[in-house]
């Protein structure tokens, strides 16, 4: 296995730890000491009270983040990242002083996921002896260090500019292996590919999504023969996707997405058999689709979604054996879906909506006893749809939009079920039909998943169709029924469970209207973090926890998992609720997704996004009552909306908890007429 980021820093902090203890008696030198008050002085603001024992009741070497080597009692691990909890992150906030340079054992540095700004003491750097530093999730600035002898060094999301230097690759001190791990993802970094990467030969893991680089990836990547984790994603990369890209053997994690590149997929993609998942969705590729790609046995997730790709789905599709997740939506693939697609036998997801598919549905599809979502909409498949056999576990179907698509499955145990207009003719026109599944012998679970939103069903008689209004009162019932779950989840005394997959097609209504959370098949239990986030980084690297669209940023590179992931999952559920769009609309492109939307425009604008039912089911009143309800609905809106928006935010620590997030919906929902 792999290990992420967090997981090396964890190595590095146990390797340099052979030789630190608690001190029990006073050093002579007192420099460390006075560092660290430097420090303390340069906080403005500790919540959480993480500094409380810095004090000169306890000797420095057991204050609180801190390790010291046993010898000569300096200073060698400095740790003061969030604790765990989602409703205890440290969040302190103040500067870094330049007395942290003043250390001269410090071997590791992690101060993440706190609300640290201003610019970073470049001296820090010039310590001999660090190997490892992280500053992610901070408000830092400033420009990235030009010197850079490290083993591990971690300054994504915060406000770092500029051009990254030529010299981030030199070696200074000759004993050091250089860089392994260089993470300078969701800045404003610009300009080209940065050159001095190409001196990083032992580098494991390279992150520069979320920046503003422009220009090709360049061919002399193909020389990063230990890369096993490279994400480009959200840039402005344009040219082609380099073939010396198929020298990296080690390459476990490749993400190219939301970028704007061109040319074809190279079918020398099919020579990096250590690929675990590859995300080229949202560029402007084009030609065939390689059949290559579908001989990696290690392969877990493709998504090719959103291109110009052309051809035939080749048959060799069904040799993808460890396939979860694959998409090709939003291409120009044309002819019958291969029946070899039904050997994938792990294939959870798959999506190949919006294209110009042929023939049916493959009987074959019945052979993938784990698959959940099935999106086949927007094609020209024709035929009867199966009665039976192939949807017997999938959750999510969509198969709207195939005017030459007739009838439905008679397995109504379906969560959520799209079908084709009642009348080919008119294709504006869709009968929508809740779909309710018996609660009986599940909810003695206490805790258990369905289904919502609005989902098109329709038949091929020509009947008349009738639309089924969801209220502004049951959308908002059933987000605070899944805050409540959710918060039971993750605060009560049993530990924490984090559920790891929310999404509509995991929340159920009983016939009550109320709305429950299941299907735990990825849920994990979290007790102490130092115990169990070394474990949670590594296994997380296996693959992607969670559902495309929904997953929290940090667990989409194989972070850790934590309940604010769950929180992430949560707001994103919320926003499409009340937006009654998904968050992996064609729209949703080119660095915009379903949270910025909202974030743009927020407050003003939002009439002009949410679901237009929502402010027109008051309109059979009298003027004056219908206008005033209006206003009540916006204002109820707007507070559920910022709600979502807090859930979302790209930082873990700066998202509020199940708690919160449940007091606040109780309130609106008491404030909201009949929402009582």
């Amino acid at each position: 296995m792999k290990a992420t980021a967090t997981g090396r820093f964890l190595l590095v902090l146990m390797a340099c730890s052979v030789h630190a203890v608690t001190c029990r008696t006073a050093p002579k030198d007192q420099t460390d000491r006075l560092s660290l008050l430097e420090f303390k002085k340069a906080i403005s603001f500790d919540p959480q009270q993480a500094l409380a024992s810095w004090n000169d009741s306890t000797h420095f070497c057991n204050w609180e983040g801190v390790m010291c080597r046993t010898t000569r009692h300096r200073v060698t691990n400095l740790a003061l990242e969030n604790r765990g909890s989602d409703c205890n992150f440290n969040n302190i906030e103040g500067n870094i002083p330049d007395e942290f340079a003043k250390l001269p054992g410090l071997l590791v540095l992690q101060i993440s996921s706190n609300q640290l700004a201003g610019s970073f003491p470049q001296a820090i750097l010039n310590l001999s002896t660090l190997g490892a530093l992280g500053i992610t999730m901070n408000h830092l600035s400033g420009e990235v260090p030009p010197d850079l002898d490290l083993s591990i060094f971690d300054m994504s999301n915060n406000n770092f500019a500029g051009v990254v230097p030529r010299s981030i690759g030199k070696l200074r001190k000759l004993y050091r292996l250089n860089l392994e791990v260089l993470l300078l993802g969701h800045n404003q970094l610009s300009s080209g590919f940065p050159s001095g990467i190409a001196n990083l030969h032992n580098l494991m893991e390279l992150g520069l999504r979320g920046n503003q680089f422009t220009g090709e990836v360049p061919e002399w990547v193909g020389t990063l023969k230990s890369l096993q984790v490279m994400n480009l994603e959200n840039n402005s990369f344009t040219g082609i996707i380099p073939s010396p890209l198929s020298n990296l053997s080690q390459l476990s994690y490749l993400y190219l997405d939301s970028n704007k590149l061109e040319g074809n997929l190279p079918a020398s993609i099919g020579n990096l058999q250590n690929l675990q998942v590859c995300n080229f969705s949202n560029n402007l590729l084009h030609g065939g689709i390689p059949k290559e790609m579908f001989g990696i046995p290690t392969l877990t997730i493709i998504d090719l979604s959103v291109n110009n790709l052309l051809g035939q789905l080749p048959y060799e599709v069904g040799n993808a054996k460890a396939l979860i997740y694959f998409s090709l939506s939003s291409n120009m693939p044309f002819g019958d879906i291969p029946n070899t697609i039904g050997n994938i036998s792990s294939l959870q997801a798959l999506n190949l909506s919006h294209n110009n598919l042929t023939g049916s549905i493959p009987m074959s599809l019945g052979n993938l006893q784990y698959l959940e979502q099935l999106d086949l909409s927007f094609n020209n498949i024709s035929g009867n749809v199966p009665k039976k056999g192939i949807f017997r576990n999938v959750t999510a179907v969509w198969i709207d939009g195939n005017p030459g698509l007739c009838g439905g499955p008679s397995e109504l145990h379906l969560l959520a079920y799209h079908v084709l207009p009642v009348n080919p003719s008119k294709q504006k026109h869709s009968i929508v039909q809740k779909v309710v599944i018996p609660l009986s012998g599940i909810v003695a679970l206490a805790i258990v998943i369905t289904v919502m939103v609005v989902w098109w069903r329709g038949r091929c008689d020509g009947n008349t169709s009738t639309r089924s209004h969801i209220t502004m009162v049951q959308r908002l019932s059933i987000v605070v029924d899944v805050a409540d779950a959710l918060e039971y989840l993750h605060h009560s005394n049993q530990g924490t469970i984090v559920h790891c997959d929310l999404k509509p097609s995991n929340i159920l209504l009983d016939d009550n209207m109320t709305a429950h959370v299941g299907d735990f098949g990825l849920a994990r239990f979290k007790f102490d973090l130092a115990a169990s986030s070394f474990a949670d980084s590594i296994s997380s690297s296996v693959a992607i926890k969670g559902t495309i669209g929904y997953i929290a940023p940090e667990c989409a590179v194989g972070g850790a998992v934590s309940s604010a992931g769950d929180v992430y999952n949560f707001g994103i559920v919320l926003l499409e609720i009340f937006l009654r769009r998904r968050p992996t609309d064609d729209m949703f492109n080119g660095g915009l997704n379903i949270t910025k939307f909202v974030e743009m425009n927020f407050p003003d604008m939002i009439p002009r996004i949410i679901d237009p039912e929502l402010l027109e089911e008051h309109q059979d009143l009298s003027q004056e009552t219908s206008l005033a309800m209006k206003e009540k609905s916006l204002e109820c809106l707007l507070s559920v909306l910022n709600i979502g928006l807090l859930c979302t935010k790209p930082s873990p620590n700066e998202r509020i908890c199940m708690q919160e997030v449940a007091a606040r919906l109780h309130e609106i929902k008491k404030a909201y007429p009949s929402g009582s």
